[in-house]
């Protein structure tokens, strides 16, 4: 019996390190505008080499909708694109696989393309991992960004403060200037009285004593 569990312990142990996770990486969501293209990017990182049986595969799950419906696989070096659902016609396979990268892009987005994408992918023997998810938001006008609007409010504060303090320092520059001044010319009109007190001598009067 203990021969058993030692045999099988080994063997899930050689799986296990041949079998390594793999990460996937997409955006968290995506803005699009009605009527353009988006890619939508998806990558991963493993610890062996990009292998030659590496896949990629993409999901679709609709706002609202409860069920996910396949729309893109990359397999054996070829694409597969979904010839029936949303995406039929509108789909293209813009990834580098050799660069672990299984992009795919959507042509002419609408309304109702708004839902989550997952990517999936797989390199050999690096299988084990989860799909990363991103979510597809179109407008008809792309909305500013709260960081975008963030980053102007630090922006402006930042320069009304350097503002202030190249004022309150250039304020000091010109007064320590007057003041450095006025004590130049009392220093002057000082000495030049002085000088003039030393040539003007007092005229002692004489008398005459007489006996």
């Amino acid at each position: 019996m203990l021969s058993v569990l030692a045999l099988t312990s080994v063997v899930l142990l050689g799986i296990a390190s041949q079998c390594t996770a793999i990460s996937v990486y997409t955006n968290w969501e995506k803005h699009a505008l009605l009527g353009s293209d988006v890619r939508l990017s998806c990558s991963f990182f493993s610890w062996h080499w990009t292998s030659s049986e590496v896949t990629f595969s993409w999901s679709y799950r609709a706002d609202g909708a409860k069920e996910s419906i396949a729309i893109f696989h990359y397999t054996n070096g070829a694409p597969y694109i979904a010839t029936k659902g949303p995406f039929k016609d509108r789909l293209d396979f813009v990834g580098n696989p050799n660069r672990r990268d299984g992009s795919i892009m959507i042509r002419n987005v609408d309304f109702n393309d708004n839902g989550t994408f997952s990517c999936d992918a797989k390199n050999p023997p690096d299988i084990m991992g989860h799909p990363s998810n991103v979510r597809l938001l179109v407008f008809e006008k792309v909305p500013v960004q709260a960081g975008v609007i963030t980053g102007a409010i630090i922006g402006v504060v930042l320069g009304v403060l350097i503002l202030v303090v190249a004022i309150y320092y250039l304020m000091r520059f010109l007064v320590a200037r007057r003041v450095f001044s006025l004590s130049m010319r009392h220093g002057k009109k000082g000495k030049g009285k002085e000088g003039s007190q030393q040539r003007q001598k007092p005229k002692v009067p004489l008398v005459f004593i007489s006996f």
